[in-house]
């Protein structure tokens, strides 16, 4: 759906509900309805791990306009499906122990960390990936955030707020460079001709300019989104179905994650169950409204990892806050506007967090051969094949979407598989 295909203007009512969906959901996740949420201080948003299934889905079914509403289809049955799955988390609760959900936290940290080192370099795919200016940027923001967060009072506003002060800075110096340094750079093509690009780090207020300040939201099949209509087909729902149970592992290591390092203790049964469930869905929610699945981020645990700012009152401004950008545009479009590079500064070290969160759930009882052999294994088979590119290109093609394009699944299986099968030592 491109801007040159003439949805333009879909696009932009679709990105203003992901952010209206986005607050709404966590706002759920964090003080629950009934048995949806798991009252705990995770954040919720728009998944980009369903992108290499749903572009085969979109091959599958024609492309286009009919091939979007067909994977909102599937996602409203897949969110379903999900919300199931955590209804009856409660008896297969045993088959994650710690060193299972440590695994699966670790491998949701060593996938960010390549995603927090292009975001320092610009950006995937920008053609001043890696340049000076990025790295200046990404490094002014690393080092405001450790001087406050290490130089002064652990329990002021200073240090808490860290991170946000740092991200703050790096944003103003963007704005300073842009409006002192060239705008643009020139690249030469493999055919040996040149052409001028803008640097990535280049604040453009003109998307602000252009932003309307109020709009309200759209649902799918009427007003501005009338084109998205879901419907359903095999094809599509089942591999979606499948990316659904791969969140639900994810999601359990993100609420493990998230209450190990923010509250120093194990998530229990209703906390792992409501916070699926939501996860579930929410996702059916934002497919009704024209929106990709709607799943736990695991970015914002590493936030919690570093502050220990767990206080659900204090997050919900954060969901608040989504939801204003998406009813007034002006400001969504003042936040995305804002360079990767800044942003980076800040997630090498949030995403690095959640990999230190998964040892420390590891190492919570004491260490054998067995579980080291099972931390091994997972990560190293497991975690290697998943997030190695090509290692699953000739296996079927569900087994690829299981395994290939990320290491989290995998390694949360193998984890799962060597814990049942290998025998625990007899105490002396």
């Amino acid at each position: 759906l491109t801007a040159d295909a003439g949805f333009g203007e879909l696009r932009t009512a679709l990105l203003q509900n992901a952010m209206i969906i986005a607050g709404v959901v966590t706002l759920v996740q964090m003080f629950s309805i009934g048995p949806v949420g798991g009252k705990v201080p995770i954040v919720m948003g728009t998944s980009s791990g369903f992108l290499g299934v749903l572009n085969n889905t979109v091959a599958a079914c024609g492309g286009g306009i009919l091939a979007y509403g067909a994977i909102m289809g599937a996602c409203i049955v897949g969110g379903i499906f999900e919300s199931v799955l955590g209804a009856f988390l409660k008896p297969l609760r045993k088959f994650f122990p710690s060193v299972v959900t440590g695994c699966v936290v670790m491998a949701i940290g060593l996938s960010l960390i390549p995603v927090g080192i292009n975001y320092l370099c610009g950006g995937s795919g920008t053609n001043d990936y890696g340049s000076i200016q990025n790295l200046f940027l990404g490094m002014v923001v690393l080092i405001v955030t450790l001087a406050l967060k290490h130089f002064t009072n652990p329990k002021g506003i200073l240090s808490t707020a860290s991170i946000l002060i740092g991200i703050l800075v790096g944003y103003a110096v963007a704005i300073i460079m842009t409006m002192v340094l060239p705008h643009t750079g020139t690249a030469v093509l493999e055919d040996g001709s040149t052409v001028s690009y803008t640097y990535s780090w280049v604040v453009n207020f003109q998307q602000v300019k252009d932003a309307s300040w109020f709009a309200l939201p759209g649902i799918a099949g009427f007003g501005k989104l009338a084109e998205v209509k879901p419907v359903f087909r095999v094809e599509a729902i089942l591999p979606v179905a499948i990316m659904f149970i791969v969140t639900t592992v994810e999601t359990v290591g993100d609420i493990c994650a998230c209450v190990e390092s923010g509250m120093d203790r194990e998530a229990t049964d209703s906390e792992l169950s409501g916070g699926i469930i939501c996860d579930g869905l929410g996702s059916s929610f934002a497919a009704a409204l024209g929106v990709l699945p709607n799943t736990s981020f695991a970015q914002n645990v590493g936030i919690i990892s570093m502050t220990k700012i767990v206080n659900r009152m204090a997050l919900s401004c954060g969901a608040i806050f989504l939801i204003l950008c998406g009813l007034c545009p002006k400001i969504a479009a003042f936040v995305s506007i804002m360079p990767q590079s800044v942003l980076g500064g800040a997630a090498v070290m949030m995403f690095a967090s959640i990999l230190v969160s998964g040892i420390q759930l590891i190492t919570k009882e004491p260490i054998t051969s067995r579980e080291i052999t099972i931390v091994s294994v997972a990560l190293g088979l497991g975690y290697g094949l998943g997030s190695t590119a090509g290692a699953t290109s000739e296996l079927p093609y569900y087994i690829q979407l299981i395994f290939g394009g990320s290491g989290i699944v995998p390694a949360a299986i193998l984890a799962i598989v060597l814990n049942i099968v290998i025998p625990r030592e007899k105490e002396a």
